[in-house]
């Protein structure tokens, strides 16, 4: 088992009334609530939290890329990346942005993730995320319609730019270039690993299995919505006679431990309710038309994102919980929250119900502050982690960096 800690980067200090006063977290949501020194202090201690993830042994460390929102304030994953290449020596760089359908030309991909790749020593880990509607139609003005065939041609130009040793032209229907000529190229041969992040879109299945990619569900509703979900992606798998290697699979879980039950929920309950209340506050205007496919909406799919009081949950992908209580949070497999023990005995079901062997958690939660956020992971790393270790170490993992050794790798020169 392979355990990567995940940030969102969410903003702290939206108002009490915030849910009921402004229609959406996403897109529109207010700029004058935003205070840039409060974000200068949020984005260091955010840093900080995902270098004492690297310090204490998680395998990788994860950022993504959102736009215009108080929900994931990481615009460019990147540039957080960047930092944390230089700043962090052991875990993976897990990238789960670009979303490549919004790069013009898609060769910036290419040349800033091998940037990382070449820095960080080989640890780069490359998500390629379709993108949210929100992210994609909404804020970055792409036709719905066309983003998933944009995004197809993007992949293999960024690909090929990798991968090919000569100077080549590309003439496709969004991108044309004359001359691709990659520079830098990354470390990992033929490429970094690359993972295909999903929230219910069934035909990622098969378009990331067929090119060996690993599948990444990122899911805020719990591992209780989502088993049905990852049934559907074996199923596919089965279908297309490919092994059911559980390195292949990624999935986040919201967890929180402490050193007990009751002093879980004492703690921490407050910042959970933020997370959904406020975080995950996303009108159900934002659903564009021609996004999904034909495919999951027939599978009566549903953006996670989005709390519908009144549809049946479909079949495949279910909405985000209504619940409203820790209790039912925690019942209902929202979270993942109490003692070490408590934690590894629900986390030890998620492993073998789900057959996964990347366990993305998500630990910072909306307002939640950095000491608190620390004693949570530390506690994961030394409590929990230990004991989950053994799953899975029978099968090969080819979706994991193999990084330079320390002796090849050129260590930062200490600050005077």
């Amino acid at each position: 088992m392979r355990f990567h800690w995940f940030h969102l980067m969410p903003y702290q200090n939206l108002p009490d009334d915030f849910s009921t006063t402004q229609s959406s977290v996403w897109v529109t949501v207010p700029s004058n609530l935003y205070d840039p020194l409060e974000g200068h202090r949020i984005y260091n201690e955010y840093l900080d939290e995902l270098e004492f993830a690297d310090q204490v042994g998680f395998d990788g460390i994860c950022v993504n890329e959102h736009h215009q929102n108080a929900y994931g304030m990481m615009p460019s994953p990147n540039l957080m990346a960047a930092t944390l290449a230089r700043r962090t020596s052991n875990a993976a760089i897990v990238v789960l942005g670009n979303s490549l359908a919004l790069y013009n030309p898609p060769t910036r991909v290419a040349e800033e993730m091998a940037m990382l790749d070449v820095i960080s020593g080989g640890r780069l880990i490359a998500g390629f995320p379709v993108g949210t509607p929100m992210d994609t139609a909404y804020c970055y003005g792409q036709p719905p319609a066309i983003v998933r065939e944009k995004y197809d041609e993007a992949h293999d130009l960024i690909m090929k730019a990798w991968t090919s040793e000569d100077v080549f032209s590309f003439n496709g229907k969004y991108t044309q270039l004359r001359y691709v000529n990659t520079w830098p190229k990354p470390i990992q041969k033929p490429h970094p690993p690359i993972w295909i992040p999903g929230s219910g879109s069934v035909e990622t299945w098969e378009w990331s299995a067929k090119r060996d990619y690993l599948y990444s569900y990122l899911s805020f509703g719990g591992y209780k919505r989502a088993a049905t979900l990852i049934q559907g992606y074996w199923d596919t798998l089965d279908r297309l006679g490919i092994e059911h290697n559980p390195n292949r699979v990624g999935y986040l879980q919201l967890v929180i431990v402490a050193d007990t039950d009751a002093e879980a929920e004492k703690e921490y309950a407050q910042h959970v309710q933020y997370f959904y209340d406020k975080c995950q506050h996303i009108g159900p205007t934002w659903g564009a038309p021609g996004f999904r496919s034909i495919a999951t909406l027939r599978s009566r799919g549903q953006e996670q994102f989005t709390e519908r009081n009144s549809a049946p949950p479909g079949p495949r992908i279910q909405a985000l919980s209504t619940e409203k209580t820790w209790k039912e949070r925690l019942e209902n497999g929202s979270i993942i929250a109490g003692s070490p023990a408590t934690v590894r005995d629900q986390l030890k079901d998620v492993i073998e119900t789900m057959h996964v062997g990347h366990l993305m958690v998500l630990m910072q939660l909306g307002n939640m502050p950095k000491e608190k956020v620390l004693r949570s992971t530390e506690l994961f790393a030394k409590e929990v982690m230990p004991h989950l270790r053994h799953y899975y170490s029978e099968y090969e993992d080819r979706w994991y960096p193999k990084p330079l050794s320390m002796d090849q790798r050129t260590a930062p020169a200490p600050i005077a």
